[in-house]
């Protein structure tokens, strides 16, 4: 959801024209007239080089592929209990079943740096979140660590 900001500022810069309204440069072009000669037979303008950049620059802007697909919030409940909400990134290609894998690393990270034995899966729930203009697949989890290496740990 990080580009609703970056829509919203456009759309707001984009209304503020009026009579006091400059163009830069005042005279020619910001670009110069030159192509890219690719191969033989292929060429593409400067301006068709910047858009491309321009647009690779937004898709990434919106996808950013080396974002994790997973953000985790965490609430201590008690001084063994936490609290999961996960929340998927809106755009991702796969990753919909990594939940519950995303729940048992930071619960097994808890217990490695708190010095307990194991811990205990108290309830997990997995959903979609319908909003505007996009829906989100969300999980809810509660953890407990314990200090025998006996508890079931799913």
């Amino acid at each position: 959801m990080r580009f609703i900001p970056v829509i919203l500022f456009t759309l707001s810069v984009a209304g503020c024209g009026g009579a006091t309204t400059k163009v830069l440069p005042s005279s020619g072009s910001l670009l110069p007239n030159y192509a890219v000669q690719i191969t033989p037979g292929v060429a593409y303008t400067v301006e068709q080089v910047a858009m491309a950049g321009v647009a690779g620059g937004l898709v990434y802007l919106v996808y950013d592929p080396l974002a994790p697909n997973w953000q985790i919030e965490e609430r201590l409940l008690g001084d063994e209990t936490y609290a999961f909400s996960l929340r998927a990134k809106s755009f991702r290609v796969g990753g919909d079943g990594e939940a519950m894998q995303v729940v048992k690393r930071r619960a097994l990270e808890l217990q490695r740096q708190k010095g307990f034995g194991a811990y205990k899966i108290l309830s997990y729930s997995e959903g979609v979140e319908s909003s505007t203009p996009l829906t989100q697949r969300v999980a809810e989890s509660r953890i407990q660590l314990v200090k025998a290496a006996t508890s079931s740990v799913r």
